[in-house]
């Protein structure tokens, strides 16, 4: 948290007197609009920043971090749907007197990129020294302080360093070329000594498997770093000049597209941007659908703590309680007794649930009414919506307001926009998008325009009821039309030449089973070259081998982040099948991670062996008996899943050695039943008893403290060799 107006940035008494004169108080600029088009139909109603993330509006969480780093003074941008924003801030906590910062919204009806969004700012003359720049749709816990030193430490040494952009760990997927959060590979060369930025890339072409670089790159330095392992986390700190040069230049529309590229290619004027990595802190930004679910999950498994829904954070939060398995409820949620509430879950106030109803995975905002046997999963149903009996939701966006009569059926991926309505039994297919508003004839491609007015021309869409109509009339119902009521109200959106099949790298829904085997398919069949391996290329361009003065590089601590990104991945998905998602579906998934992040089997199984030993520790105990049933019924119940992954000593090796992990770091009440469990899990046929004497055989030369498990289990390993010494004996005789 951060100190009280007045005392942020307190000048020290040893300062210079010239310093203290000199001070200005720590300023950001918030851009309030996303200017591309990725959440219509949504934001045709209602801008990006206030649409809910976690039941919080995504601007929250913005305004949230600012505070807690220090800022004292918040330009908001507003564009489209500026009345909104404007509105919503001026009821908000932040423009009370007890605010910690101050904040002014800049309004602008003209501005159809970020870039003309700071050419207003430089006109409005608000800026006094560095600041920090950020949309309003991005998430983060990180500490500004060592970043801001960094960059203050830069200034003063050279003059040109105008810009620390905030980048972290993220390793795209092998099959996708994308990262978790939906977003494209993204190739960065950064020096390894200074952390200047020389190289972005964020259009790979991954059919291409070479990229061009200008050999002037390294004319001055011996050797960059090429990553394609890193996020780019739309954090910068910028000097007053950064406003400056987008006023010199009317080309710059897009931050990173235009004003990043071009500043890198300039030889003429000699900006620096310069990079700060975060390894432990959280920091992303919602830039599509999939990463609105991502981020949502990270949101409720507690990734960017504070910013939680049970922290009193936010003014406008109410008093949700944390149960175990990530379930989150107001207190004054109705819920039947048959209805089941599972993992990852958060549920708003004044929201009832009806009997037999399971929701899973998903977000419920508040005031909701869901009706009897309703099947909710991997959802973000927002406020105020209601749903009757028989529904089935997977992976939908379902707005304010909207209304499902029963029996209706969401396949994943849809999207509906705000007051839809859809009749009895429709269906409605995956990827669909479903608005009040008819869709605009305007589709341009380009990213800078986001809004198309309300009067422009628009596409003839087809209706809710005009689908079913024609459905109907091509199949022979077993039922008699006035029997089901088959009206809605909405338009269905159509999608553009070559959108459909690219839907599902932007959908809130998992990439479609039959997609992930026909990447994977393709992958193997591809020749065994490695994809932009810079090791083989000199400064020229020619080929040179065993060279090592450029390549991909996982930066400090990137290996840790892998793991840890690695393990969450694989709890998540573990934690489907908590759901009722089958064993082969979770498989499936699990495989395509293992692909995506280049890990081994062995990693696949200390993951899954830690989310299963979570599920005992989670369950309620009392005594060491109680917790070793909870974890040996857990392990019983999932045995089949372990050994899909337990096929080699190697494997059963990471196992074990996950679980010494777990005792020691993660859950030092299971220390006294390590030897017990292990004697289970031997049982259990999940560990063999190779695995185990190789294991107790690798810690003989360790320290006494590693051999801690070891001396514990020490009678179950002697009774191992043992009877082992007895079989050999046994085969000998023969």
């Amino acid at each position: 948290m951060a100190q009280k107006k007045g005392q942020r940035g307190a000048t020290s008494v040893a300062a210079d007197d010239s310093e203290v004169v000199a001070r200005v108080p720590l300023q950001a600029v918030l851009l309030a609009d996303s200017f591309n088009l990725k959440f219509r139909p949504i934001t045709l109603e209602r801008p990006k920043v206030l649409l809910p993330l976690a039941n919080v509006p995504m601007i929250e969480y913005t305004l949230a971090w600012l505070d807690s780093v220090g800022v004292e003074e918040v330009f908001v941008f507003c564009c489209s749907h500026s009345q909104q924003v404007k509105d919503y801030l001026k009821e908000s906590e932040w423009m009370k007197p007890s605010s910690r910062f101050s904040i002014t919204t800049i309004e602008s009806h003209d501005a159809i990129s970020a870039g003309d969004a700071l050419r207003v700012i430089y006109e409005k003359s608000v800026i006094r020294g560095d600041f920090v720049l950020i949309s309003g749709d991005t998430i983060s816990n990180m500490n500004l302080t060592q970043a801001l030193h960094e960059h203050k430490e830069r200034r003063k040494k050279d003059p040109l360093a105008v810009m620390t952009m905030i980048i972290k760990h993220s390793k795209p997927s092998n099959l996708t070329h994308q990262t978790r959060l939906g977003t494209d590979e993204l190739l960065m060369a950064i020096d390894p000594q200074t952390k200047e930025l020389m190289f972005y890339e964020d259009k790979v072409n991954p059919s291409q498997r070479i990229i061009s670089i200008d050999k002037a790159l390294l004319a001055n330095n011996t050797w960059v770093y090429l990553h394609n392992d890193k996020q780019d986390c739309y954090i910068d700190i910028c000097s007053p000049e950064v406003l400056s040069l987008f006023m010199d230049n009317f080309d710059y529309q897009h931050l990173r597209r235009h004003f990043v590229k071009g500043l890198l290619v300039d030889d003429i004027m000699g900006y620096k941007i310069f990079t700060h990595e975060i390894h432990s802190s959280y920091a992303a930004r919602i830039d599509n659908f999939r990463s609105y679910g991502t981020i949502s999950k990270d949101i409720l498994q507690r990734w960017a703590y504070p910013l939680v829904p049970d922290f009193e954070y936010f003014g406008i939060s109410s008093k949700v309680k944390l149960d175990r398995q990530g379930v989150y409820k107001a207190p004054d949620v109705v819920q039947s007794r048959s209805a089941r509430i599972g993992a990852i879950t958060l549920i708003g106030s004044g929201t009832t649930i009806g009997n037999h109803t399971v929701i899973s995975n998903s977000v419920v905002g508040r005031d909701c009414i869901i009706g009897n046997n309703v099947c909710i999963d991997g959802c973000y149903i927002w406020d105020n919506v209601i749903i009757e009996d028989d529904c089935r939701l997977n992976h939908a966006i379902v707005c304010d307001g909207v209304h499902l009569s029963a029996g209706v059926v969401l396949e994943p991926g849809v999207i509906l926009s705000f007051k839809v309505e859809v009749g009895r039994l429709i269906t409605i297919p995956a990827y669909s998008k479903v608005s009040l508003r008819p869709q605009p004839s305007i589709q341009d491609s380009d990213e800078e325009l986001e809004y198309a007015d309300a009067s422009s021309a628009v596409i003839e869409s087809p209706s809710i009821t005009s689908m079913v109509s024609n459905r109907n009339a091509e199949s022979t119902p077993n039922y008699s039309a006035h029997e089901v009521d088959i009206s809605g109200v909405g338009y269905i959106w159509s999608t553009y030449e070559g959108e459909h099949e690219e839907e599902w790298r932007h959908s809130i829904a998992p990439i479609p089973e039959a997609k992930l085997a026909e990447l994977s398919h393709a992958y193997h069949e591809e020749p065994d070259l490695p994809y932009l391996d810079m090791n083989d290329f000199l400064v020229s361009g020619e080929l040179k081998p065993d060279s090592e003065s450029t390549g991909f590089d996982d930066g400090d601590g990137g290996e840790y982040g892998d793991s840890a990104d690695f393990d969450k991945e694989v709890e998540a998905t573990f934690h489907r099948a908590l759901t009722g998602v089958n064993q082969e579906t979770v498989i499936l998934e699990i495989n395509s991670l293992r692909l995506s992040c280049n890990k081994s089997h062995a990693d696949c199984a200390g993951a899954l062996f830690f989310s299963v030993m979570e599920l005992g520790l989670e369950a309620p105990h009392s005594s060491n008996s109680e917790l070793y049933q909870n974890i040996a019924k857990e392990i019983n119940k999932w045995k089949d899943l372990l050994k899909h992954y337990l096929k080699s000593v190697d494997e059963e090796i990471e196992v074990i050695l996950k679980f010494e992990e777990i005792c020691l770091e993660t859950a030092t009440g299971l220390a006294p039943l390590f030897s017990i469990i292990l004697s289970y899990l031997y049982e259990k046929d999940l560990l063999s008893e190779d695995a185990i004497l190789s294991w107790a055989s690798e810690k003989e030369g360790a320290d006494e403290s590693d051999k801690i498990f070891v001396k514990q289990s020490e009678s179950f390993i002697t009774w191992l060799k043992e009877a082992s010494e007895e079989e050999d004996e046994d085969n000998g005789d023969e």
